[in-house]
């Protein structure tokens, strides 16, 4: 036989939680709605054109810390090694300040590269990798996918037996762009 007066019992303490956890998710809304502070999208849209190998270079934890930083002013836009010129350019025009040209534009693109010969096969190296662009397993030779390698040189350091370095990737057809002209002052003719 179930006692009525505990199952009431059991019925009032359930609804008192209900209208406990109803009116505390009330004013939480309300809280969140009044008091928060509006973000800002330009460092969620900055964050979208790095590379997002989290790779510290920049001198930030992540590339979103790294886009927080830009959109505040305390990093410049070219902070960024693994994401070149072009995303440096990019970031730029997005964040409309004006991209101070130190001659990086000039270098290479890089990525790993590793000598066969060296490689000793540890592993170190891909567990370093945040893009999994290097291939390989125990004892055996690595190689980098240069597709997949974000120039991070992670892998550079870690190495025991300097058997990755950073290269340049040669330009191709499908890769080259012809540069733009530089502002020259115009020659008297006469």
């Amino acid at each position: 036989m179930i006692d009525t007066h505990m199952m009431t019992q059991a019925a009032q303490a359930v609804a008192a939680i209900g209208l406990l956890g109803t009116g505390l998710g009330v004013v939480l809304g309300v809280a969140a709605r009044y008091l928060s502070t509006p973000a800002d999208d330009r460092a969620d849209a900055v964050a979208a054109l790095l590379p997002g190998s989290n790779c510290a270079q920049c001198g930030f934890a992540g590339c979103k810390q790294a886009a927080a930083a830009i959109v505040d002013g305390r990093a410049s836009p070219n902070c960024c090694p693994p994401g070149g010129v072009s995303t440096a350019q990019r970031v730029a025009e997005l964040i409309g300040v004006r991209l101070a040209v130190d001659g990086s534009d000039a270098a290479l693109p890089t990525v790993a590269w590793v000598d066969e010969v060296r490689c000793i096969g540890c592993t170190r190296c891909i567990r370093k990798c945040g893009s999994d662009a290097i291939v390989g397993a125990i004892k055996q030779m690595h190689t980098v996918l240069p597709e997949a390698c974000y120039a991070c040189g992670l892998c550079v350091v870690e190495c025991p037996t300097d058997a990755i370095v950073m290269k340049p990737v040669m330009p191709t057809l499908a890769t080259w762009h012809w540069p733009k002209p530089s502002p020259k002052r115009p020659v008297a003719m006469g």
